[in-house]
């Protein structure tokens, strides 16, 4: 019998800590100052763009696919090419993120694997020079 390997979603404390990270992450973008190119390129509400973190996050992480049953495929590279992002955009929002990581206490081995993730999917997402 094979071991059932456990989620991401479940090891950081799932919905309530995906839910937090969400928060936190955009409650940084909108403060900091070092994100401010990065909080240029969202509406000035960030409810909506939270909400979709939130519900990418869950599955992204092993949990219930809220953004797929909502919006369907992610299609993240499509999704994005509207705003122009370049290594700057893509450092910000990882910068971001690992802060955001921090603040909610996911585990340091958790978010070494995450960072690793976010960074190559923040790259992908690049779609402009510099």
């Amino acid at each position: 019998m094979e071991a059932q390997q456990t989620t991401i979603y479940e090891k950081i404390g799932g919905a309530a800590t995906v839910g937090r990270l969400a928060d936190r992450f955009y409650e940084l973008m909108d403060s900091v100052a070092q994100f401010k190119e990065l909080r240029a390129m969202h509406p000035e509400s960030l409810a909506g763009s939270r909400d979709k973190l939130y519900k990418f996050l869950s599955g992204w992480f092993g949990g219930p696919d809220l953004f797929v049953q909502e919006f369907g495929h992610p299609m993240l590279r499509a999704r994005h090419m509207p705003f122009a992002i370049g290594t700057l955009e893509r450092d910000q929002w990882v910068a971001c993120m690992v802060l955001a990581m921090e603040d909610v206490g996911i585990d340091a081995d958790v978010r070494k694997v995450l960072l690793n993730n976010f960074f190559n999917t923040a790259d992908f997402m690049r779609n402009k020079e510099g």
